[in-house]
């Protein structure tokens, strides 16, 4: 074996034997790429004293939000085991933050056998995943060379940073948000780059919520303890938020101190459900505004709204509070009750036809949460991952309004659940001078036609029209190319065209599918190889930081991100610039020090590092959302035109009326029912009868973890058919099947179970996309079956809930 494959001179060949398992048999092919394999049959193993193992501090820092700390016990150079929080007494409020099952196995990521070794260069067609080795010198001299030339074509417009979720929470090495990246920051000195708005998760709740009430925001999680009702709108927590330092341990906690009844919307009988709920409603995908509509109707002519409320607080309930300028009868309660523009009263019945949920169990929940005061409404992202989306995460919050919970204890906005914030600096990534962006969902639509997107047709913000393509991609730990992202075929197609988007650079852990489509391809160290500290984004009422020592040398060429920027920062003349003269462990300790300035009683970085994790409980009640706008409306107004919570929404009237849609989308005032194409009722569904959504598993976060075999066989991915749409295809439990539509064919087994509704069908996403010769993906990946062409109208993003299939039995 060669010198330049060994593993790192630090991994004696012990420890390898010893750890076989966790190397996985580095002898496979990897995207054409073969990877040396180690024999170490032939060692003895020696006596533990001549070998000790030291504890190191590390994180998990995938986007499920939390962030959990990872004590590593490290062995002769090599992670030999894993443990988690076990700090202080664990008592509610100051509670240790757990890692989950995936954690605890991210050293079955590090010594994967997908793992990057050295730079490499195209030199098959894009997507083919035929690479050759080239030296750091040439693949960063390539790089800086192309950004020089598309610099001087097409301008910095033409530079795109992808969003990236592989790597979040990380103070220096962070993916995403890209403008928190190094590449954000080595690009903003050199002259800007195009941002994106919104997220593939939250794309329409962020665009539709600061239109009604000017920002987005909820009351904390904790607040839960102080309400008589809980009702959820597709939210599973269960396993989208597992850790005990995230919303699931909070919520629990929360209900058993008041024993807070549930109601879960949901077309899943969720692991949320499970033994906690106490009324499950399933929905339609898509309905929930018609949902909301129906039970609003039973609210109005009961006379159950809070009618000073929406008078004092609100504009466009009804007639009198409408602004100047908008049509008759274009309020919230004529439309309720047929007298607005489509003549359609929005009767409990109405609503049945439309969501299948019965008109008498309508009434009786609109009843119940109208009365129940406070009631905490909430949502999940799924409800607004839809092509109607904008509509139906207003159509929720308009439940909170209409009750008049906004503002007060154990109420919420309707938005998904805040958090508490301790205030720690993030690193200083400047300012970007390009001003424009375009929405995170239609990157492939710039690489394609960038020169004519506007903002009245595509969104674009921060110019009128953006006149560039897509030359330049970035793309820093992320699986969006070619697996996150919707319709896999035609983002193949597109891609595969090396004249439209120039070059595409990935910086990658391991070889995904999204890694495939690289022109050069750079290998990132792994959390473990490098020094940071790790923040979460969703930590319910408890803030907190974690220490990431370097548990390991790098291994195989690997360099972290900080090096690579700045060895491209030399190249472009910008090194002083970038680096401020600092090394990693110096803009950490800069970070940590601005920190202690507003921070009370911080140890200083040492002490941190030793300890591995820093709390800061919230010391106050939880965060509610609104809470001073209620109390006084005239004093702190919201951030809307009018400054109220707007009901009828003037920023969103004004596009509806100078906006370019294309045929069937609509922008609408008011949140009210809109007809999805690719819904239940669309004319495709005689063809293709099923609704199809995605759902979180708990074996991987989005397409992080999928390629860690025991996670796989603990939980593997099955689609949920109900026992009626399965009986009527002849397909039993556990049987493979092909679930196909217009766009493409997967296999994967078939889990036949009354947890979803009729006409519904489910499969869990970020499986890594596996297709076979003949096109069809035996890797499970649901992306080969959504949809790209038509972006959400108003948010322009991600529809991805929105989709129609038919499933067979899979004969071979």
């Amino acid at each position: 074996m060669s010198k330049k494959h060994d593993l790192n001179p630090t991994l004696s060949r012990r420890s390898l034997m010893k750890n076989s398992a966790v190397l996985g048999g580095l002898g496979a092919i990897a995207g054409g790429i073969t990877l040396p394999f180690y024999s170490v049959a032939n060692d003895k193993e020696e006596s533990s004293p001549h070998h000790p193992t030291k504890t190191v501090w590390s994180s998990c820092m995938v986007n499920c939000q939390c962030r959990c700390p990872l004590k590593y016990h490290v062995e002769d150079g090599v992670i030999v085991r894993s443990e988690t929080d076990d700090q202080g007494t664990d008592d509610y409020g100051d509670h240790q933050v757990r890692a989950c099952l995936r954690g605890r196995s991210s050293r079955k990521r590090i010594y994967n056998v997908d793992r990057l070794k050295y730079p490499m260069k195209r030199i098959g067609e894009r997507g083919e995943g035929r690479f050759k080795r080239i030296s750091w010198e040439e693949a960063l001299d390539t790089i800086a060379e192309k950004l020089v030339e598309v610099k001087e074509n097409y301008g910095n417009e033409a530079i795109y940073i992808n969003r990236a979720t592989g790597l979040m929470g990380a103070t220096l090495a962070s993916s995403s948000p890209p403008a928190t990246s190094q590449f954000a920051r080595l690009m903003n000195l050199w002259g800007g780059w195009l941002d994106h708005y919104g997220t593939y998760s939250t794309a329409q709740i962020r665009t539709a919520f600061p239109a009604m009430f000017g920002q987005r925001t909820g009351n904390g999680i904790t607040d839960v303890q102080n309400t008589n009702l809980l009702v959820i709108f597709g939210h599973n927590p269960a396993e989208t938020r597992t850790s005990g330092g995230s919303v699931m341990y909070h919520l629990e906690q929360a209900r058993r101190t008041r024993k807070v009844r549930m109601i879960v919307i949901d077309p899943r009988y969720t692991d949320t459900c499970l033994t906690k709920e106490d009324e499950w409603v399933p929905i339609r995908p898509g309905t929930d505004p018609a949902f909301i509509a129906g039970m609003a109707h039973v609210m109005i002519t009961e006379g159950l709204v809070d009618q000073e409320f929406l008078d004092t607080y609100c504009m466009g309930y009804d007639s009198k509070t409408l602004p100047d300028g908008a049509p008759a009868n274009a309020d919230y309660k004529s439309y309720i009750l047929g007298k607005g523009d489509d003549g359609i009263e929005k009767t409990p019945r109405w609503a049945e036809t439309i969501t299948g949920i019965p008109a008498d169990r309508i009434v009786k929940l609109a009843r119940e949460i109208a009365q129940a005061k406070p009631a905490y409404i909430t949502q999940g992202w799924g409800p607004q991952r839809q092509a109607n989306g904008e509509q139906s995460c207003r159509a929720i919050a308009m439940l909170a309004v209409l009750t008049g919970n906004v503002g007060i204890k154990g109420g919420n906005s309707g938005n998904t659940e805040s958090n508490f914030r301790s205030g720690y600096p993030e690193f200083p990534t400047l300012t970007n001078p390009v001003k424009a962006q375009i929405s995170v969902f239609t990157w492939m639509q710039m690489i394609q036609d960038g020169v004519n997107m506007t903002a009245t047709k595509d969104g674009v913000r921060g110019k009128e029209k953006l006149g560039v393509p897509l030359k330049f991609f970035w793309n820093y730990a992320g699986n969006i190319i070619s697996n996150q992202h919707s319709d896999i075929n035609n983002t193949y197609k597109v891609l595969k065209d090396d004249t439209q988007c120039e070059m595409i650079v990935v910086i990658e852990n391991h070889m995904t599918p999204s890694a495939k489509f690289a022109d050069i391809l750079l290998p990132d160290v792994t959390t473990a190889e490098r020094e940071d500290i790790a923040a979460p984004g969703n930590s319910g009422n408890m803030d907190y930081r974690i220490y990431c020592s370097q548990v390991i040398k790098p291994m195989f060429e690997c360099k972290n991100i900080y090096e690579i920027c700045t060895e491209l920062a030399k190249r472009l003349g910008i090194e002083k610039e970038y680096t401020e003269g600092k090394t990693e462990r110096q803009w950490l300790e800069h970070i940590h020090k601005n920190a202690a300035k507003t921070i009370p009683n911080l140890p200083d970085l040492k002490t941190f590092q030793q300890q591995g994790i820093i709390k800061f409980p919230n010391p106050g009640e939880p965060p509610i959302a609104f809470k001073s706008f209620r109390e006084d409306p005239d004093a702190h107004p919201l951030e809307t035109p009018s400054g109220k919570i707007e009901i009828y929404s003037q920023d969103m009237a004004k596009a509806a009326a100078t906006w370019e849609l294309p045929e069937g989308d609509v922008i609408r005032p008011l949140p009210e029912y809109v007809r999805n194409y690719r819904g239940f009722d669309d004319p495709l569904a005689e063809k293709y009868p099923l609704q199809m959504v995605g759902y979180h598993t708990k074996s991987r976060v989005h397409s992080s973890y999928d390629n860690v075999d025991i996670l796989r066989e603990a939980l593997p991915d099955k689609i949920w058919i109900n026992p009626i749409d399965a009986k009527a295809r002849g397909i039993q439990h556990d049987q493979e099947v092909e679930v196909f539509n217009d766009k493409g064919r997967l296999l994967i087994p078939a889990k036949v179970t009354s947890r979803i509704m009729p006409g519904v069908c489910a499969i869990p996403e970020g499986s890594w996309y596996r297709p076979d010769k003949s096109g069809l993906d035996r890797g499970g990946c649901i992306n080969v079956l959504t949809y790209y062409g038509r972006p959400s109208p108003y948010a322009k993003g991600n529809p991805q809930h929105t989709n129609l299939v038919e499933i067979k039995v899979w004969r071979g």
